[in-house]
């Protein structure tokens, strides 16, 4: 790992960011998102959308963090449907008969409603499965060893890094699916993209690849401050009972979450010593959920940095195509 080619001193970090999803790539600027997916016949499906202006509530130190990590969720839920639903289109693939739940909901609720329901409940179950797989699982496992020790401290330590070697297990195992690997092609290039105009370059596939497939400011990395605070944290409260372990841990998770935020918003901004320290366990975590992308997945990145930079995008991309042929939607 070069961190001099991750923490580079000419760049001009910028509030960018996005997200790989199916056959394509998400990203988010100042006032939009631009979602680029490449169809199986080798054209670009470019959909922009306005982002709604922030409340006072999401620009406050700490608070901020806990909005965004759960709008990262629903838009993160929402973004990798509509990229299957962009897919199956292209493919010709048969609609498949919906089931009575939603046929139930869309007459209840219209179709429109229905969706965001179905999209809600889909991230809670999301919630729910990472709550109890990654925090309520390891501290439950944790308690056979309180036969062999009464250090309270060593107790919490010992559930922390199983919580973080649960996590990169789990990351090694979707990441010898097919599909997920792809995905993680598109997280690359993304990262490739981002430090290529945080750099002052011209957006071409060839300088992107010169650029490392890590940046400090990636998801992943906030996942892994996440643990490391928790760790940290964790450890000065005892060791009381399982059940109030497990709700001292659900309590805090709103103020872990605030802090990783602020400390990722910190590693984005500089490169000081420090910084890179803190920053050296996300950056591992991403070798794992980066791979170096092709070509013409960097041009699908290419795209939708262009899409979220350009300011008279929506105006021109109504309803048409671009010169190439690519298919453009504006989302109200």
């Amino acid at each position: 790992m070069n961190l001099k080619k991750i923490f580079m001193k000419g760049a001009c970090p910028t509030k960018i960011g996005g997200q790989a999803v199916l056959e394509g790539i998400m990203m988010k600027g100042g006032d939009r998102t631009a979602v680029v997916i490449r169809k199986p016949k080798g054209d670009m499906h470019i959909k922009i959308e306005p982002l709604k202006e922030q409340s006072g509530w999401k620009k406050i130190p700490l608070i901020r963090g806990v909005f965004i990590f759960v709008d990262a969720l629903v838009t993160g839920t929402r973004t990798l449907l509509y990229s299957a639903e962009v897919l199956e289109q292209a493919e010709g693939a048969e609609i498949q008969e919906e089931d009575r739940l939603t046929i139930w909901l869309e007459k209840k609720f219209g179709e429109k409603n229905a969706f965001s329901i179905m999209l809600y409940f889909s991230v809670a179950l999301a919630i729910v499965f990472t709550v109890g797989v990654f925090i309520i699982l390891p501290t439950w496992l944790v308690s056979i060893f309180g036969t062999l020790t009464q250090n309270e401290v060593i107790l919490n330590l010992i559930e922390g890094f199983l919580r973080i070697l649960m996590f990169v297990l789990y990351i090694l195992v979707i990441s010898r699916m097919k599909d997920i690997q792809k995905v993680f092609q598109f997280h690359g290039a993304e990262h490739n993209c981002i430090h290529c105009y945080e750099n002052g370059l011209e957006l071409t596939p060839t300088n992107c690849m010169g650029f490392e497939t890590l940046h400090p400011r990636c998801g992943t990395s906030f996942l892994m401050f996440v643990m490391v605070i928790s760790l940290l944290l964790f450890s000065l409260l005892g060791w009381p009972n399982l059940f109030w372990r497990i709700t001292s841990r659900l309590l805090l998770m709103p103020v872990i979450a605030g802090l990783s935020y602020e400390l990722l918003r910190l590693a984005g901004k500089g490169d000081s010593l420090l910084i890179k320290l803190l920053s050296m366990p996300g950056l591992a975590l991403q070798k794992l959920t980066t791979k170096k992308p092709d070509e013409k997945q960097l041009e699908v990145a290419i795209a939708a940095m262009k899409a979220v930079l350009n300011p008279e995008g929506p105006k021109e991309f109504i309803g048409g195509t671009d010169v190439e042929g690519n298919l453009y939607e504006l989302v109200d």
